[in-house]
C-alpha cells in the first residue's frame, strides 16, 4: 500500500488533492468553518470511496493548525467507512453496520485495523465498538475531534463516531501507545463523590481532590490545568497505566477528560525522558516493521502543547518521519484498541 499526505493551510481543499489518484481510503481533517463544506468536496471528488473526517489539526513532517489535510491510502488495500450513531446514549443500536463492513472486507487480526474518529462518550464508544473486533482480534487507533461533528462516506454526524476498516493486502499491520509518564512517588488514593457523567473527581482519601493535587505539587487552582501536562493522574489497567488529565476545576473538585469512578484506585504521574521514550517507540517499530509501507498516529492535543512549550515538536515529527510516510490527528483523547487514553500517542504500522 501507500499513504498520501496533502494540505492547504489556506483551507483549499483542490490544492491538497492536488496530484491524488484512485484512493481507496480517504481520511480528511480539517478547521471548523469550512468542515461541512470540504466534507461534500471530497465526496464530490472522489465519489464512492470510503471517506472518515473530523475536525482537527494535522501533521507530517510539520503542524497543519488550521486550513485542510488529507491522508489517503492506495494501492494494495480493500477498506470500507460507516458511521455508529447516538454514542452519547445507544450506539450499540448500529453495531450491525461495523459485523457487515467486517464481513465485507473479510477482516482478519494481522492485516486489519480500524481507525475512528469520535464526537464524544469514547469510552461507551470503544466498549460497543469492542464487542464487534474482540472476536477476530482487530485492532483499532483512533481519536476525539473537535466540534462534536465527524464524518463517513460524505455526510456529516453529530453525536456519532465515523469509522474505517483497512485491511493491507500487502503485509501485516500493527498497533502501538506510547506513554512518556512513569509514577511519582508512591501516592495511591481511592476516588469518591465522583460524577461519573461529567468526568469529576470529587475526592481522593476522603479529601477533596483539588485540595489534594494542589499540597503535593505545590500549585495555585489557575497552575492546575497547566501542571497536568507534567502531572497527570494515572490508573493502573493490568500492566498498564491509563493516563487521566484535567480538563478543569469545578469548586473543590476537578474534572477531567476520562471517566473516573468511586473506589477506582489512581495514582500520580510526572513526566519522564519522552526524547528518550519516543526513540525507544521508533527502535521498536523498526524492529518489527524492517519494511514499512505507512503509519497513522493520533497525538494528544496536550502533547502538542507540551512539545510545543519544549520546543520539541518540530523535532518530535522530523523523528518520526524516519520511518517513512507518517502522518496524523492531533485528538482530544486517544484510542488504543479497547481503551480510552489521555495524554498519549497512539499509531498504527503498516508492512
Amino acid at each position: 500500500m501507500k499513504q498520501f499526505f496533502g494540505t492547504s493551510q489556506s483551507g483549499d481543499l483542490a490544492a491538497a488533492v492536488r496530484g491524488l489518484v484512485n484512493p481507496k481510503f480517504l481520511m480528511l481533517l480539517s478547521n471548523n468553518s469550512q468542515f461541512e463544506a470540504h466534507v461534500k468536496t471530497l465526496e464530490s471528488l472522489y465519489p464512492k470511496v470510503p471517506s472518515i473526517g473530523c475536525i482537527g489539526m494535522s501533521y507530517d513532517t510539520s503542524i497543519v493548525e488550521s486550513g485542510v489535510s488529507v491522508i489517503a491510502f492506495l494501492e494494495d488495500i480493500s477498506a470500507t467507512a460507516n458511521v455508529l450513531e447516538q454514542v452519547s446514549t445507544m450506539p450499540v443500536k448500529y453495531i450491525e453496520r461495523m459485523e457487515k463492513d467486517v464481513s465485507k472486507i473479510n477482516a482478519s487480526a494481522q492485516d486489519t485495523v480500524c481507525i475512528d474518529f469520535c464526537s464524544g462518550n469514547d469510552a461507551c464508544v470503544l466498549t460497543t465498538i469492542y464487542s464487534c473486533l474482540k472476536s477476530k482480534r482487530i485492532q483499532l487507533v483512533g481519536g476525539t475531534g473537535d466540534g462534536g461533528k465527524v464524518s463517513a462516506n460524505g455526510k456529516v454526524y453529530k453525536d456519532a463516531v465515523a469509522y474505517g476498516l483497512v485491511r493491507n493486502h500487502g503485509g501485516r499491520v500493527k498497533t502501538y501507545k506510547e506513554n512518556i509518564y512513569r509514577p511519582l512517588g508512591n501516592y495511591r488514593f481511592i476516588a469518591s463523590n465522583t460524577d461519573r457523567a461529567n468526568y469529576v473527581i470529587g475526592s481522593l482519601n476522603g479529601i477533596p481532590a483539588k485540595q489534594v493535587y494542589k499540597n503535593i505539587l505545590n500549585v495555585t487552582d489557575e497552575g492546575i490545568l497547566t501542571q497536568t501536562f507534567k502531572n497527570p493522574f494515572g490508573k493502573i489497567d493490568g500492566n498498564d497505566i491509563c493516563i487521566i488529565s484535567i480538563k478543569e476545576v469545578s469548586g473543590n473538585a476537578l474534572a477531567c477528560f476520562r471517566q473516573v469512578n468511586d473506589s477506582d484506585v489512581l495514582i500520580l504521574l510526572e513526566l519522564g525522558d519522552y526524547r528518550a521514550t519516543v526513540r525507544q517507540t521508533i527502535e521498536a517499530i523498526r524492529r518489527d516493521f524492517p519494511k514499512r509501507s505507512a503509519v497513522f498516529s493520533v497525538n494528544c492535543l496536550f502533547r502538542y502543547k507540551l512539545f510545543t512549550e519544549h520546543n520539541y515538536m518540530r523535532e518530535y515529527l522530523k523523528e518520526m518521519g524516519t520511518l517513512g510516510c507518517h502522518a496524523g490527528l492531533v485528538g482530544y483523547g486517544e484510542h488504543y484498541n479497547n481503551r480510552f487514553v489521555n495524554q498519549s500517542m497512539t499509531c498504527v504500522v503498516f508492512e
